[in-house]
């Protein structure tokens, strides 16, 4: 029996997405999402924001259509789905910390960076359903 582990995300980039070429014609989009739970303290009343950051890549081949590159930019709100990793580090200063990555395989623009409408409503011609196939955890190190 097979299964299936695929997470959704809708939260705004915080960041221009950012291109790194990598080895074997395989090319990494990377750029972060901001994931918002909001919540009223039941003693105080007073209103609370919990934000998680989850880095985002989406993987190309060389010569594959970049044009989403262009939607990709920081307060665009965006829907993503795809598989979730989970991974601890040791930084320079000896700190340890953890992060979450999402493996991108759909990505649908809800709102651009530019404006509050959505692609479609503002006239843009780029299709907003986007598919990566291409994932191989060794060249992600």
């Amino acid at each position: 029996m097979s299964s299936v582990f695929e997470t959704r995300l809708i939260g705004n980039i915080g960041k221009n997405a950012i291109v790194r070429n990598l080895d074997k014609g395989s090319v990494a989009i990377n750029f972060p999402v901001a994931h918002n739970k909001n919540w009223r303290d039941k003693k105080t009343g007073e209103s609370k924001t919990n934000t998680t950051w989850i880095n985002c890549t989406i993987w190309k081949r060389e010569g594959d259509n970049m044009g989403i590159v262009d939607y990709l930019k920081k307060g665009a709100l965006v829907e993503l789905s795809g598989t979730t990793v989970a991974r601890s580090f040791i930084a320079e200063d000896g700190s340890t910390h953890a992060e979450i990555r999402l493996n991108v395989n759909h990505t649908n623009i809800l709102r651009s960076a530019q404006t509050d409408q959505s692609p479609n409503e503002n006239g843009d011609s780029f299709l907003d359903d986007f598919e990566s196939d291409l994932f191989d955890e060794t060249e992600e190190k």
